[in-house]
């Protein structure tokens, strides 16, 4: 598995080099890719005296201020998203679950809008208050989510999601109550609904890093916990495993790195569904590998994301979850469907 893990990890982080200089390069002013190189690397202490500058100043400033900060919070974000939608599935063993189906971004989003509604948004305690608010409401979703699906103790497919879509349509309408409400903060409230990463400095990347890290290497420990769960409840508990304290730890955080997502760039759909999927097609069920490269692929998902949203209907940007719902939405179909396929051929 080591050697596996290995093999695909330099594959990803190879690929997710390239989209990063790529996305860097790439926009109303191209830049090569050795001078984003140069630009980069005369960053570094003890190797930046040695580059020589041959390039403007203009194009250093849009390297280190306009782009860069924009494509690493994009990358941060679509790990963020991607590795709670894994730890979703794992634990309710559902591949339809992911936070924007269960409305999980929903609820983290209601609490950013309303404290940007009231100017809030720093009250309680700093940068830190829009990620720990939207945490509560969007845990807090996730928990009447799961109440209104559960059946005689049993949590199924359709019911769950069924449930996703109406708190998400209800949390969605109070949203936009408060975005007709506002007059001074409704273009920020707007921002939220539809997703971007435009206007986002060096602070949100520093923001939502330690969310990713932590959350993403919490969730790794507990992999071989969400392999057992995937064998089913009565056997994982059979094997030693606290069944219910590691299902409550995994949804908390995975919730916890979803509102922390939100928080800085508003509600993006779908790339918790699709992400997860892809790794599991190409590397299997084994939720050691599927962790940590989702937290690649969803970078790398979501720079690429970016640059659609920035640059196909340049100078108009389109918002983020727009493009991502592009993508994601025939996907679910087509999981739908394949579910579908499946419970027919076992009835047969």
């Amino acid at each position: 598995m080591t050697k596996k893990l290995a093999g695909y990890a330099v594959a990803g982080m190879i690929l997710l080099a390239v989209t990063l200089l790529i996305c860097i390069g790439v926009g109303s002013v191209f830049l090569p890719t050795g001078q984003i190189i140069g630009i980069l690397l005369q960053q570094l202490p003890g190797i930046g005296s040695l580059i020589t500058s041959d390039w403007d100043i203009s194009a250093e400033q849009i390297v280190l201020q306009v782009r860069l900060p924009r494509v690493l919070l994009g990358m941060l974000v679509g790990g963020s998203l991607a590795v709670a939608g894994a730890a979703f599935q794992g634990v309710l063993r559902n591949p339809l679950a992911d936070p924007f189906t269960l409305g999980v971004s929903s609820g983290a989003a209601v609490g950013a809008a309303t404290l940007i509604f009231f100017g809030w948004q720093f009250s309680l305690v700093g940068v830190f208050t829009l990620p720990i608010v939207a945490f509560v409401t969007g845990a807090c979703t996730l928990l009447v989510v799961m109440w209104l699906a559960r059946e005689n103790g049993k949590i199924p497919i359709e019911s769950l999601i069924l449930s996703g879509v109406v708190m998400q349509s209800f949390l969605g309408a109070i949203v936009s109550f408060l975005t007709a409400m506002s007059k001074k903060t409704i273009n920020e409230i707007m921002y939220w609904t539809m997703g971007s990463l435009s206007l986002r400095g060096w602070s949100y990347t520093i923001i939502l890093l330690p969310y990713l890290v932590i959350g993403m290497l919490f969730l790794w420990s507990k992999a071989r916990s969400l392999n057992l769960l995937a064998l089913g409840e009565r056997h994982a508990a059979h094997s030693g495993l606290n069944v219910d304290r590691t299902k409550v730890l995994v949804l908390l955080v995975a919730t916890l790195m979803t509102a922390a997502a939100v928080s800085v760039s508003g509600v993006i759909g779908f790339v918790g569904l699709v992400i997860p999927h892809m790794i599991r097609l190409m590397t299997g069920p084994d939720y050691r590998l599927i962790i940590p490269l989702s937290a690649l692929g969803g970078g790398i998902f979501m720079m690429w994301s970016d640059l659609a949203a920035r640059t196909v209907l340049a100078p108009t940007e389109i918002p983020l979850g727009v493009v991502t719902a592009f993508v994601g939405a025939p996907f679910f179909a087509y999981l739908l469907y394949r579910n579908k396929k499946r419970r027919m051929e076992e009835l047969q």
